[in-house]
């Protein structure tokens, strides 16, 4: 299977040191790829040890969460799956549940690591444990535009770590866990949510919400 994928390499809003003499780029914002690599090489930045970090709510973790997983355990050597936690926020499951379930279904990824962080920036949290890079998904425009503010938000915050993104094929396009958790209570939800997470969400999904006859 050939993975798609690309790196997004975008200038910061705010100039950083050393490329101040960049040569002006395509848009005239004094933007360079090759000066921004030329940067990190120049820095001794080593990159061998690739180390992502994946996060989200994962409120469930989904089949598209999955493919995202898988993936990115064939592209970095480690990455850590990562739950951002806010206390203020009311979540289906709770956090033990979720790194439960996330842990379950990306245990045949030797490489993937489960953990949580709150209060942090997501480019802050990559620095305290390593990542080199930030790995997320876009499945349309929406996230597009989304995505693309906050990786410059990130490179403002720390320029060094870069961020991937993956496009997911067709048919998870459209998933999400609201999505699923939108699908939880009508005639029929418990076969119809198989499809969508992995097995040992929808075993979770059975034993809170399904009351057997």
């Amino acid at each position: 299977m050939i993975i798609c994928f690309f790196l997004l390499i975008v200038p910061a809003r705010r100039e950083s040191p050393g490329f101040a003499s960049a040569p002006t780029g395509p848009s005239g914002d004094g933007y360079h790829e090759e000066a921004e690599f030329n940067h990190y090489r120049a820095r001794g930045k080593d990159w061998t040890m690739r180390h992502a970090v994946y996060a989200g709510s994962f409120d469930p973790i989904t089949n598209g969460h999955l493919w995202m997983i898988e993936n990115g355990s064939r592209l970095f050597e480690t990455l850590t799956v990562a739950i951002g936690a806010n206390p203020d926020k009311k979540y289906l499951f709770t956090l033990a549940e979720r790194m439960e379930m996330i842990a379950a279904a990306a245990a045949p990824f030797t490489n993937v690591k489960v953990s949580s962080f709150e209060n942090l920036f997501l480019v802050n949290y990559a620095r305290r444990i390593g990542a080199s890079f930030i790995l997320r998904g876009i499945r349309n425009e929406q996230d597009y535009g989304y995505e693309r503010g906050m990786r410059y938000v990130n490179a403002e915050l720390n320029p060094e770590i870069l961020t991937v993104f993956l496009m997911p094929p067709r048919e998870y396009a459209e998933i999400s866990s609201s999505f699923v958790k939108g699908l939880v209570g009508p005639e029929g939800w418990q076969e119809i949510t198989k499809v969508y997470v992995p097995s040992a969400v929808h075993a979770k999904l059975l034993s809170q919400f399904w009351s057997k006859p």
